[in-house]
């Protein structure tokens, strides 16, 4: 089911046939958690996802994604908002739309990494992991590096 918001000038969508693909790859390939990210895993995991995209008219402007089972578990991922339009309290829209999707509805456990958006995610109830001992990872930070796989 594709589900569509509307505030002002700005839509949310879960219509994956209107993501840009190649702005959101644009976004992600400078971000600091995916530098250097080819466009294919982008695709591919745009296509593996729950993705909601944020546009200006009918300019994609942000975007977030959410890799769930859509019964017990979800991990927020890839979610921006473009500075120029920063400060209009967008971020906190799409992450209001997102925990109010159907799917996203009873879970266990929803996830997230950030390095900076503390203050944001915390007024959605995301917090500190209760319990970080019980949580591994297996996290290569070079993975999109062409010339660390020479």
């Amino acid at each position: 089911m594709i589900n569509v918001m509307r505030r002002g000038e700005y839509t949310i969508t879960t219509d994956r046939d209107r993501l840009d693909l190649a702005a959101i790859h644009g976004f992600l390939t400078h971000s600091y958690w995916s530098p250097g990210v080819p466009i294919a895993v982008v695709e591919r995991a745009i296509a593996n996802s729950l993705c909601f995209g944020l546009f200006h008219a009918q300019d994609q402007v942000g975007f977030a994604r959410v890799i769930t089972d859509k019964a017990t578990f979800a991990y927020l991922s890839d979610v921006y908002v473009l500075e120029s339009h920063r400060s209009k309290g967008l971020s906190k829209w799409l992450l209001e739309v997102i925990q109010a999707h159907e799917d996203l509805q009873g879970l266990r456990r929803f996830m997230l990494a950030t390095r900076d958006a503390h203050g944001l995610y915390s007024q959605f109830g995301f917090k500190a992991l209760a319990n970080p001992s019980r949580m591994m990872e297996i996290h290569d930070d070079d993975m999109y590096r062409v010339d660390s796989r020479t």
